[in-house]
C-alpha cells in the first residue's frame, strides 16, 4: 500500500514538472544588476565581525540549457569589508573587488530560481581607518589584502516576464583575506535587482 502511494506520488511530480517545463518561455538574456552590500568578515570560521554596508553594480549574461537550468556568468564591483566597534572607537576596513561569479540556476517555476556557484574576487582596492572618540586619536593602518579571493554563492529570487529580476545572494568566502592569524574570510549578503537589455 505505502509503495503505491509513493510511485502515485512520484508520477505526480514527474507529470508537474515536465508541465513546468512546456510552460516556461524563459530566454537567454543579458543585463545590469546592483544593490545593496553587508559585508562582514569571519575569523577561523566562527567569530564574525560588524557589518559594512555599501553597495555592488554590475553585468549579467544567463544562458539556458534548458527550460528550467540556466548558467549565469556575471561581472560585478562590489564594495566589501567590515566594521569592528568597541569603547576607544570604530574600526573600519574597505575592501573593493571586482568579482566574476558563474552561477547554476534551477526554475522551478517560470518567476523563481535558485542559484549555486563559485566565484572569483580581484581586490582593486582597500582603506583602513580608526575614527576615536577624540579626533585627537583618529589614525589609519594598512592591512594589504590578497589580490585574489574566492569562494561560493547561494541564492534565489524572482523574475518577471519583463525581465525584472529581484535576488538575494550570500558569498562565503573560502579564501584568506590577507596575510594573519585567523583565517580572515569575506562573508557578504548581497540584495540586488537586475534589469533584462
Amino acid at each position: 500500500m505505502k509503495k503505491g502511494y509513493l510511485i502515485t506520488i512520484a508520477l505526480l511530480c514527474l507529470i508537474f514538472t515536465s508541465n513546468a517545463q512546456e510552460e516556461n518561455t524563459n530566454a537567454s538574456n543579458f543585463g545590469l544588476k546592483g544593490g545593496y552590500n553587508l559585508a562582514a568578515v569571519s575569523f577561523d570560521g566562527e567569530e564574525e565581525t560588524g557589518q559594512r554596508h555599501s553597495f555592488h553594480v554590475g553585468i549579467y549574461g544567463e544562458s539556458f540549457v534548458s527550460k528550467a537550468v540556466a548558467l549565469q556568468l556575471e561581472l560585478q564591483y562590489s564594495q566589501q569589508g567590515y566594521q569592528v566597534k568597541s569603547n576607544g572607537g570604530t574600526f573600519t576596513q574597505k575592501l573593493d573587488y571586482i568579482n566574476i561569479p558563474l552561477l547554476f540556476k534551477m526554475y522551478p517555476e517560470d518567476s523563481f530560481y535558485l542559484e549555486v556557484g563559485p566565484q572569483a574576487g580581484f581586490a582593486i582596492s582597500h582603506k583602513e581607518t580608526f575614527d576615536s572618540s577624540f579626533n585627537l586619536f583618529d589614525t589609519s593602518q594598512e592591512f594589504e589584502p590578497n589580490k585574489l579571493d574566492w569562494g561560493i554563492n547561494f541564492g534565489g529570487g524572482f523574475k518577471t516576464n519583463n525581465g525584472v529580476s529581484l535576488g538575494v545572494r550570500y558569498h562565503l568566502g573560502l579564501g584568506d583575506i590577507y596575510e594573519d592569524q585567523g583565517s580572515p574570510r569575506n562573508r557578504v549578503w548581497q540584495f540586488s535587482i537586475g534589469f533584462d537589455l
